[in-house]
């Protein structure tokens, strides 16, 4: 370190706008690569450091804390290799979600355009049929009844829960954007647009909505995996 600058932990925190305590953070989690220690045992850090840092908050915008840290880590345990290959799987699960949301806008389209399929018999479906149906548990249907996406009507006297047609596809629906890990508040609107409307809109543009959150994130990735690239180069 005799032959470059000496940054003290203050100017790597002011450089990325955090706290000094962070900065020492970073480098005990391996996100740093380890930094020498003056005589009196303060951290001297250097521009590999710096450059570090940069490359650390780049890979925090497009792959989140965890996997950038495990990035990181990997790189400053000698192991090239395999932070590239975490570089791959959160690339490799990016390009599965936006299958998957392909997939999920074709089927939702069609099953939003259809009529409430007729029921197998009149005075609609108790819980364990629509169930079975769907191939979930009961326990699903009261899930999704207590978080207020279904509210099926009730038999006089037993109390049953009666599933209409309507009802069924509300729950087909519901099913579909919860494989695809959507959340309660996001399905919400789109039961609300389809009962009220009639069509489809709120559905589209959800699906709408989380593919351009993912372009989005793509192109973080894109920025973040240059600034890694940077780093491993020794770029300055």
């Amino acid at each position: 370190m005799s032959n470059e600058r000496r940054l003290r932990p203050v100017d790597l925190a002011r450089l990325a706008g955090v706290s000094t305590q962070q900065i020492r953070n970073y480098e005990d989690a391996g996100v740093l690569p380890p930094a020498a220690r003056t005589e009196s045992g303060y951290r001297a850090f250097s521009d590999v450091h710096r450059r570090a840092l940069l490359a650390y908050r780049a890979l925090l915008k497009g792959y989140g804390p965890v996997t950038a840290t495990r990035i990181m880590r990997t790189v400053h345990d000698g192991d090239v290799p395999g932070a590239l290959a975490l570089v791959d799987a959160a690339h490799a699960a990016l390009h599965e979600e936006r299958v998957s949301l392909r997939a999920t806008s074709q089927a939702l389209e069609a099953l939003a355009r259809e009529e409430p399929a007729p029921l197998p018999r009149s005075g609609g479906l108790r819980i364990g049929e629509v169930a079975a149906l769907l191939g979930v548990r009961t326990s699903a249907l009261r899930v999704w009844e207590t978080a207020g996406l279904l509210s099926p009507a009730r038999e006089r006297g037993t109390r049953y829960r009666v599933y209409t047609p309507a009802d069924v596809r509300d729950a087909r629906l519901i099913h579909t954007l919860r494989r695809s890990h959507y959340l309660f508040d996001q399905i919400r609107p789109v039961l609300e647009g389809l009962r009220r409307e009639g069509t489809s809109e709120a559905l589209r543009a959800a699906i709408e909505a989380r593919g351009r959150t993912l372009t989005a994130r793509t192109r973080a990735m894109l920025a973040s995996a240059g600034a890694l690239s940077e780093y491993l180069s020794g770029a300055r």
